[in-house]
């Protein structure tokens, strides 16, 4: 254990890091909430203030992409063709700079029954972002962000997209494996993070990182203990302080180049990948996203879908980028939900049909009714007509619904209100306007209308491409610059998107993309499994629950609980078999994907007759 030296006393109330009440400017006095905190640690900080200044990592080789260059790598440009943007584009930072200009005293963020305008999120985005750059960081550098729906989640982004870096944010449920993966392969050099949360010691777990990622050189925690630190180690209030008064050093950002974040999706193989979102990608995508919403700055979005994630990111900047407040639910409950949004009287809310299966049932239970809801969106899994009428008629009016992925920023399509109520129950709506779709057969050659095979899409809301994975890139890419879904689909006459199925085998469950092959991979490292098929099966809660079906070791004696337990040592809590079916053996096929159909029936037959 590495020395550690003691920054001070730390209280619950000050974990909103000085941002400023509503109606307040952060730079219009002395916050009385940390004016304690200040006169506690003013000796420490000041030391470890002037200690920040003068850090600076060892340069590292980059690219005008930011990212350090890799000989003999294929440029990103050369494989998605470069199209003039229709129109001039903003970053992410100039998108929330603008709002915090023309209303400062607006409402921003709303959480944990406190407010903070955008003046002051601006404020402390940008004093944080100066204590970034203190600690190194520089345009292009990778910022770690592991955080649930706090609003340091949100002044961490705007902060990275004002340094110039690149935002990596990581669910707070993901579990150790995965993360050391996302850091390693982001080559992360500052982690942002909670101390603790939901039982888990996040202090701990980097502390350990630390040592064993090289390319990681600092953890900034965001929390309520009384703790010891070294000096790799900073609280986010601190290095808010250290930022706080000090100008952002000026950095240019190509909005339509730089990359903006990368978010790690299992994709089709199994095998995690980064996808590199630009600004234009994000920004222009969540406008688009907003103007079929018909969303403005009066609106209060309820945020109940997780941040980190894709879906979280267009909540935050559809929000914020029409000058609306955020309203966070820290981890989603659906009757904590209902009280939110009538409290605040939200107006807008997101999420995957199982959030709005909760959600109504809540209402059945007798929980709070909010009259305020007007639209949202539900995407995430295949959604059932019936679903989506219902939540129309009991809850949100406008509810409209969506297609995407994260590799498209995400959206790709989306009803609207003035769409025909035939085409709002059984589409997923037009694409946005600028993204083009065609429909593939097996050879990549475009097939006639209302043809069913593999969605492309092509448009500013394509990724980058997969960090670091040129061949993946080139393999999800067609020559003239589709990006290849791996969704079976079809477009009708008039132009709307009717989602079919999938080519891949990747479950859906709940919102979360879920890849058997880790799943298989690790049932079969187990001394008492033989073999294992893991499979998707249809659920009306959750879109598709994962079933493994597992054929055990000769002599060996195993349980359904046993089995979980085992996953549960180094999957995270939504990729762990809801359901394990025990069999003698494993069907017989011409494929593994014939294979996979066969089980799924045999699944499926025996759990009617029972």
């Amino acid at each position: 254990m590495r020395a550690r030296r003691r920054l001070g006393d730390r209280s619950r109330t000050n974990r909103d890091s000085g941002c400023d009440v509503e109606g307040q400017e952060g730079t219009s006095g002395p916050d009385p909430l940390r004016i304690p905190v200040a006169a506690r640690r003013s000796g420490h900080r000041r030391g470890r203030t002037a200690q920040l200044r003068s850090r600076r990592r060892r340069p590292r080789a980059t690219s005008r992409d930011g990212f350090t260059a890799s000989p003999g790598g294929v440029r990103l440009s050369e494989v998605i063709p470069a199209e003039p943007s229709p129109t001039s584009t903003l970053s992410v930072a100039d998108l929330f700079a603008r709002h915090a200009e023309l209303s400062p005293h607006a409402p921003c963020i709303r959480a944990a029954g406190r407010s903070w305008s955008y003046s002051g999120v601006a404020a402390q985005a940008r004093a944080l972002a100066v204590g970034l750059h203190n600690l190194g960081v520089e345009p292009g550098d990778r910022v770690a962000v592991q955080l649930p729906n706090w609003p340091e989640f949100v002044v961490s982004t705007l902060a990275v997209a004002e340094a110039g870096a690149v935002l990596v944010p990581i669910g707070p449920n993901c579990s150790a494996r995965e993360l050391r993966f996302t850091l390693r392969n982001s080559e992360a050099a500052v982690a942002i993070t909670a101390e603790t949360w939901n039982g888990v010691d996040y202090l701990q777990r980097f502390e350990n990182l630390l040592a064993r990622l090289p390319d990681l050189q600092y953890v900034v925690t965001v929390g309520d203990e009384d703790l010891w630190y070294d000096d790799r180690i900073f609280q986010f209030e601190d290095l808010v302080a250290s930022g706080r008064g000090r100008e952002v050093p000026p950095t240019e950002v190509d909005a339509r180049r730089d990359p903006c974040a990368i978010l790690y999706t299992s994709g089709t193989t199994g095998a995690p990948k980064g996808v590199v979102l630009t600004h234009d990608n994000l920004v222009r995508t969540a406008l688009a996203t907003a103007a079929r919403l018909e969303l403005h700055g009066d609106d209060r979005t309820l945020c109940i879908v997780p941040l980190p994630n894709i879906f979280g990111l267009t909540a935050l900047l559809t929000t914020l980028g029409t000058g609306g407040a955020l309203v966070l639910q820290e981890t989603f409950d659906a009757t904590g939900a209902l009280s939110l949004a009538r409290e605040h009287e939200a107006t807008v809310v997101h999420g995957v049909p199982t959030m709005f299966v909760m959600l109504l049932r809540a209402l059945e239970q007798g929980g709070p009714r909010p009259d305020s809801l007007r639209t949202g969106v539900i995407a995430g899994a295949p959604v059932g007509d019936a679903l989506v009428r219902d939540v129309r008629r009991r809850l949100i009016p406008d509810l409209e619904s969506a297609y995407g992925l994260t590799e498209t920023s995400p959206t790709v399509s989306i009803t609207t209100r003035s769409d025909p109520e035939s085409k709002r129950a059984h589409t997923v709506g037009r694409p946005l306007e600028g993204v083009e779709l065609k429909v593939l057969d097996e050879a990549d050659a475009e097939l006639p209308d209302e043809s069913v095979g593999e969605l492309a899409v092509r448009g500013f809301n394509v990724m980058h491409g997969y960090f670091r994975q040129p061949g993946q890139t080139l393999k999800t890419m067609t020559e003239d610059g589709f990006l290849k879904t791996g969704d079976l689909a079809m477009v009708d006459p008039e132009g709307y998107l009717h989602i079919v199925g999938r080519l891949s085998d990747v479950i859906l469950r709940g919102g979360n993309s879920v890849h058997p092959a880790e799943i298989e991979a690790q049932l079969r490292s187990h001394p008492a499994v033989e073999e294992a098929v893991v499979l998707g099966i249809p659920n009306d809660v959750l879109g598709e629950l994962i079933c493994a079906c597992v054929v055990t070791a000769e002599g060996a004696l195993i349980t359904a609980d046993e089995i979980r337990d085992f996953c549960h040592e180094s999957l995270a809590e939504h990729r762990v078999p809801d359901l394990v079916h025990f069999l003698d053996e494993l069907p017989e096929a011409s494929s593994a994907q014939a294979r996979r159909v066969n089980l799924a029936r045999i699944v499926r037959a025996e759990a009617e007759q029972t």
